[in-house]
């Protein structure tokens, strides 16, 4: 009894000894003290197993996730000093079931992930409560180098490293990859794990569906402004290479942090540098080019080749190889376009707008290389006929999914079926009942079509052309899709392709619905790039003339199943902004109305008020012989004409009855006139004035004339400013056939 008692006191004392440790190792990691940290785990042997945070983390853990790597160093190694068996400091895992391992990779360290990892290799297959491991979260986080020194250091020549490639909900470090846009990553996993192509997660989706769903990071999902536009071409962007087969450790990558430290007051240095970089590129491209060299007969007929294969690439709207489609100059003159571009770049950093726009334009155009590149290798290595996957699933069974797409149909065991029917399969074993629900999804072509990204439906019907007959539940295949979404410039590559005009270009969805009663439905996002609501109808109005004109003629009058026509449809559906759209452009035409009509009356008592007055002999004025007269009266009276011309425009759109097809062509039209009257009577009546005013100021008082001047027009040259946008998308909407679509959703 005596025994008893002093075990549990002992057990006690332990236990508090215990807590006690951990109260001071938790001090120490918060204030930082890593130096006491590293005393207290050579003395207290304890100390290396004690959880110090609330959610389970040792010491270790909190070294790693604070980035000390030489502490982790010396933790790591006090640990292994021990004997074999009590090296479980190791493997704790927190309240996640992370272990220091999994932060290590979390957080890119390849040095860490060597310290923890060196002889521990079973530390890699240890699961969190997601199911991921170590290699996992390096692709998840995009820590490449991390993921690397994993791969080749313990899972290279494992049999069973595909395991430690997926989570609980089948997701892949592939689908982890792409869906965090870390594109470099993810080519390096599909060459090193080439069967991740074609397995799907609990949706049934493949990592070509994820790359698929995201339009940004693809060229035709982009939109760019002029300047923008102008360093984009000038940018050169590495295309990513195939990893080697057996590197050594010197040749696996390192983060540039674990490479070289400096303080941080350094970081505008290396801003500079890295836009130096990006400047010197293109320029080393550009000097190659024009250099003469010398090479062996095996390097030109490699050269050949690759000029060959460039000049075979496809040649898309939104794909890199058709930035000179149509060039304005002859092919002899791109030396000179390529030197015009990098000096640009160099001028832009160098006057201080360039450098963080060249690096985000940067990132995107690498984006874009870079996903072009995946689809190919994604699409190269997929199965011949099931582009999409061939039927492996997850861990898990896949149950109670509701998604009826076609052509693709997964049983409840994630076996690939081809019965195209909805109907549920019944079997009866026994008294057991198993019901077979067909799971269905959308290919990755309908996807593509749905968001417009032009690249990837070009590559995929090059690949598998029976690919363009894919429907998706509501039978709507890429040519419904791309008209119902509004994806206009894959709506017009589609129709380039003859070859598609008599199959898809005439079918109908489940509800009767042809390409022309989709372009008639208003949804509820208006992807329109220009603002205003009369501008959206006039896209409406010019997307929907647009798709009828490509359509046969017996389209126009047909009827779906709801007994409607494209044109009831479209008047339906857009009766709203026509309300809408009325009272934007009343609101507009009365406030320019305003000011030209302030302007008609000033520039009307301007053109009778003749400054220097006249002559008493002959009534002509006295300062008639002077340019700045001739100036004042020229000026005025166009301020003059051009104001009560504005007004009267105006006033007759203000009187318009606002039917659908005036949004067309006449309301459009009356408003770019107006704006036109207006923005020149704004600019003769300023200089009617200050030429006016000119003859006042005599001597010394000129030389605040112009400062005067301005300060007097600015009022007015705001007002005008605010109102030419407008002007300008008026003119473009005017001139484009074809609408051009905005590329950002609404929350961003």
């Amino acid at each position: 009894m005596g025994d008893v008692i002093m075990a549990e006191k002992g057990d006690g004392i332990a236990s508090e000894d215990i807590e006690e440790t951990s109260k001071r190792l938790f001090k120490l990691c918060m204030h930082g003290e890593w130096t006491e940290v590293v005393a207290t785990y050579e003395k207290d042997k304890k100390a290396q197993t004690a959880k110090i945070t609330r959610t389970g983390d040792t010491a270790l853990h909190v070294a790693v996730n604070d980035r000390q790597c030489d502490i982790v160093k010396k933790l790591v190694a006090l640990i292994r000093d021990k004997e074999k068996g009590e090296r479980e400091a190791l493997r704790i895992k927190n309240e996640r079931d992370n272990t220091a391992l999994h932060f290590a990779a979390s957080i890119g360290s390849r040095k860490m992930c060597e310290y923890i990892a060196s002889d521990e290799a079973s530390l890699l297959s240890m699961r969190n409560v997601d199911g991921e491991t170590p290699l996992f979260l390096a692709a998840l986080h995009g820590r490449k180098e991390a993921f690397l020194f994993l791969h080749y250091r313990y899972t290279s020549d494992n049999t069973d490293r595909y395991s430690y490639c997926r989570r609980y909900d089948g997701d892949t470090i592939l689908h982890s990859a792409i869906a965090g846009d870390y594109f470099d990553l993810a080519f390096q996993i599909i060459h090193l794990y080439g069967d991740l192509v074609n397995l799907v997660n609990e949706s049934g989706l493949t990592p070509l569906h994820l790359l698929a769903n995201k339009p940004s990071v693809f060229k035709s999902g982009c939109h760019l402004g002029r300047f923008e536009r102008i360093v984009y071409k000038a940018i050169i962007v590495k295309k990513l290479t195939e990893p080697e087969p057996h590197p050594t450790e010197d040749q696996l990558p390192i983060t540039e942090e674990e490479n070289f430290s400096y303080p941080k007051n350094f970081e505008t240095c290396t801003d500079l540098l890295t836009v130096v970089k990006v400047v010197t590129t293109p320029l080393t491209h550009f000097l190659r080019k024009i250099l003469p060299h010398g090479g062996t007969e095996r390097d030109l007929e490699a050269s050949k080749k690759t000029a060959t294969n460039n000049e075979a690439e496809t040649k898309s709207p939104g794909s890199e190889t058709s930035d000179w489609q149509h060039p304005l100059f002859p092919p002899n003159y791109q030396r000179c376009v390529d030197l015009f571009k990098i000096v640009f770049v160099i001028m832009s950093v160098i006057f201080g707008t360039g450098s963080a726009n060249i690096k985000r334009i940067t990132r995107r155009k690498e984006k874009h290389v870079w996903s072009a590149q995946i689809v190919d290798v994604l699409l190269a290595k997929a199965s011949t006929y099931e582009y999409a996957d061939d039927g492996s699933v997850p861990e898990q069974k896949l149950e109670n999914k509701d998604h009826h797409t076609n052509p693709y149909c997964f049983d409840e065991w994630g076996n690939v079926t081809w019965d195209r029917n909805t109907e549920d399969k019944q079997q009866k074993n026994g008294n057991e009942k198993i019901n077979m629900e067909e799971k269905v999804r959308e290919t990755p072509i309908l996807i593509a079509a749905k968001n417009g990204v032009t690249e990837m439906v070009e590559k995929i019907m090059e690949s598998f052309p029976v690919a363009v007959h894919d429907m998706d539940a509501n039978k709507k295949n890429i040519v419904l899709l791309a008209v119902e979404n509004r994806q206009t410039y894959l709506y017009d590559l589609l129709l380039k392709k003859k070859n598609l005009k008599e199959s898809i270009f005439g079918s109908v969805d489940n509800e009767g619905n042809s390409a022309l009663h989709l372009a008639a439905k208003l949804g509820d996002y208006k992807p329109w790039l220009f603002p205003g609501e009369a501008l959206q109808m006039h896209w409406e109005i010019k997307w929907y003339l647009f798709v009828k004109e490509t359509m046969q003629p017996h389209f126009f009058r047909r009827y779906n199943r709801k007994n409607k026509t494209p044109r009831d449809i479209f008047s339906e559906t857009h009766r709203d902004l026509l309300k809408s759209g009325g009272e934007w452009l009343k609101k507009t035409s009365e406030s320019c109305s305003v000011v030209a009509a302030l302007i008609a009356t000033v520039a009307f008592s301007t053109s009778t008020t003749v400054p220097g007055d006249f002559k008493d002999d002959i009534g002509t004025p006295t300062l008639g012989y002077r340019p700045e007269f001739k100036v004042f009266a020229i000026s005025s009276l166009i301020a003059l004409c051009c104001s009560v011309t504005s007004m009267v425009i105006f006033l007759s759109i203000l009187t318009s009855r606002y039917q659908e097809r005036d949004f067309g062509k006449i309301l459009p039209r009356k408003l770019i006139l107006g704006l036109t009257s207006l923005f020149m009577s704004i600019t003769s009546i300023m200089v009617c004035f200050c030429v006016g005013h000119f003859f006042i100021l005599e001597g010394k008082l000129k030389s605040v004339a112009f400062p005067v001047y301005a300060v007097t027009c600015l009022p007015v040259t705001l007002f005008a400013l605010a109102q030419f946008p407008l002007y300008i998308d008026l003119i473009l909407a005017t001139l484009k056939k074809v609408p051009q679509r905005g590329y950002k959703t609404p929350l961003q």
